[in-house]
């Protein structure tokens, strides 16, 4: 299944909100009213990568599944609007530096690049609900999405969800995340790019799921079952989805006395399958398309695709599909994947549309293969690949009992928790590597106050100081530097870098003659020298010099994520 995650709501408001109008419908908190959703569609591009030369027609598509699927749940008691922003969101940040961590991280660093950038949901007035639902076109890991593929050593491996015959998304490579803001009052999810560029069957419920149904606060719905926050991704379409009555009701639905009859609504009905799902090269290939027996089809478009930057290709005699409901897509000289688009128009004056996907495969259960990855040879890619995976997930190597150092710090659901007190301290359970990079996602439970994260540089501990608060002021320095704590020395720089309730992402990039520190992207430390000149104040020793560490002063943090990565 994609990897999903709903991360705390006590998020600290960026800015003063309204207080919530009273409404019918409200979010899964009760806290804002969801009359009116507006979720803002961005395609999302690193800044090494070109668009796709089709990208605005994708996000349409999505645009549109979106709002019908909610009109249709709701009836108009919450309407959502759709709106996509109309050039893409170039990142400040190369594909290879977003995917400097985990699928979490990458949440992390994106949503919070594009919400910075958009000054989103700052409004002083509202008229809905805002939504920053974004579209990368990466994943957290090399995967070719059109071919779904990912580079192994020196061969390619399948890499998604192929149920009978049907592809659906769900790559341990791509990964969707969302979260509702409780305290900011907006919602953000993110769909990678095996969640959305290649249009298996699903992916429209990947894009409800995480971009309105978790940015509003719902929950998985248990059971597992066929609805939208469920298992809807791997049923079929959204159109083949539905929302929860339990959930519905929580949010504030009132069912009408008798339920609407869908049974001529092409939107709920309309499908469109290959046959067979999974054809073999130079084999006739149709198209059968389904509408509801009381319908009659007055127009039927057909296109495909077989290069995902390719020219989508108008298939000739789609109109026979009108008699038949059959479209001939004839034969494929060659193994592929097969992007498809049927659009259709049905004597009453509904339309509909559906994307969908399919491979055409020698034998059944091996896929074809690109002769390039993401625009690099395979022997580039796995060089590309093996920069990036030794990272170590350190908090999932801590034993408590072994590595506290100071304060009783508790570890729950992959998250270390720092106690409130002075000089609280870990040690990280791994040597530290002669040059690294140090990754932590710390969010501050209480009103922020010293981090520490204590460093190796060529043989010498010291630390990282960040938003020690001196009166009305905070500091952040290392420490120390030619003796001098932070009060005095060379580093030091007055600012808050963190807000209470608000994960923030730090990195120590440590190289024998330096240390370089960003928080949230920004630079704020950048210190050159002999690492001779760095020291540990005898304060927060700790008992393995070797070993990095982490350390809390008068304020509780969460983490969520501390990874090393050699270098």
């Amino acid at each position: 299944m994609l990897k999903r995650l709903m991360l705390a709501a006590s998020m600290l408001v960026f800015a003063i909100l309204p207080n919530p109008v009273a409404a019918e419908m409200k979010s899964w908190d009760g806290k804002y009213s969801v009359d009116k959703i507006e979720v803002s569609l961005v395609y999302f591009l690193p800044s090494d990568r070109t668009a796709l030369p089709d990208w605005r027609e994708r996000l349409d598509y999505f645009k549109r599944r979106l709002e019908q699927f909610h009109q249709r749940e709701f009836q108009g008691q919450s309407v959502l609007a759709a709106k996509v922003k109309e050039v893409p969101f170039v990142s400040e940040r190369t594909t290879a530096q977003l995917r400097a961590g985990d699928a979490n991280f990458i949440f992390f660093r994106t949503l919070r690049e594009v919400d910075e950038r958009l000054a989103f949901g700052r409004e002083k007035e509202r008229q809905a609900f805002p939504i920053l639902l974004v579209l990368s076109d990466i994943n957290w890991l090399p995967l070719d999405d059109f071919y779904r593929v990912k580079p192994v050593g020196d061969r390619y491996e399948f890499e998604g969800q192929l149920i009978n015959g049907r592809h659906h998304p769900g790559s341990a490579a791509g990964g969707a995340r969302a979260t509702y803001l409780s305290d900011r009052g907006v919602g953000w999810g993110l769909v990678s790019a095996d969640g959305w560029r290649v249009p298996y069957s699903g992916s429209d419920c990947v894009a409800y799921h995480e971009g309105v149904g978790h940015t509003i606060g719902m929950p998985h719905n248990e059971p597992g079952d066929g609805a939208v926050m469920s298992m809807g991704q791997y049923r079929g379409w959204l159109s083949q989805s539905w929302v929860d009555d339990g959930q519905k009701k929580r949010l504030g639905f009132k069912a009408p006395e008798a339920k609407p009859d869908l049974a001529k609504d092409l939107f709920s009905h309309f499908q469109a399958w290959p046959q067979p799902l999974i054809p073999k090269p130079n084999e006739d290939v149709q198209l059968k398309v389904s509408v509801p027996k009381e319908l009659t089809l007055k127009s039927c478009r057909v296109r495909i695709q077989t290069e995902l930057r390719g020219a989508w290709l108008e298939v000739p005699g789609s109109k026979a599909a009108l008699s038949s409901g059959v479209v001939d897509l004839g034969r494929f000289g060659r193994a592929t994947p097969v992007s498809y688009r049927a659009d259709v128009e049905t004597t009453d004056g509904q339309t509909a549309e559906l994307w969908g996907y399919f491979q055409v495969r020698s034998e059944a259960d091996k896929p074809p293969f690109p002769h390039q990855f993401d625009g690099l040879s395979l022997a580039s890619t796995a060089v590309a690949e093996a920069e990036i995976k030794p990272e170590i997930d350190v908090l999932k190597l801590i034993d408590l009992k072994r590595d506290r150092v100071a304060g009783d710090w508790m570890l729950e659901d992959g998250r270390l928790d720092s106690p409130k007190q002075y000089g609280a301290r870990i040690e990280l359970p791994t040597d530290a590597p002669a040059e690294y990079r140090l990754v932590v996602i710390a969010e501050p439970l209480d009103q922020p106050n010293g981090l520490i994260l204590g460093q190796q540089v060529d043989g010498h501990h010291c630390l990282v100081l960040l938003n020690h608060v001196s009166g009305e002021k905070a500091f952040g320095a290392i420490e120390n530097v030619d003796g001098k704590n932070v009060g005095r020395n060379s580093t030091t720089f007055e600012r808050a870098v963190f807000q209470q309730g608000v994960p923030s992402e730090v990195i120590c990039t440590v190289r024998k003659n330096s240390i370089r520190v960003t928080v949230d992207g920004r630079e704020v430390i950048d210190w050159k020298g002999d690492a001779s000149r760095l020291s540990l104040g005898d304060y927060w020793k700790t008992p393995n010099e070797k070993r990095l560490f982490l350390g809390a002063y008068d304020c509780r943090y969460r983490f969520h994520r501390v990874s090393v990565s050699p270098l």
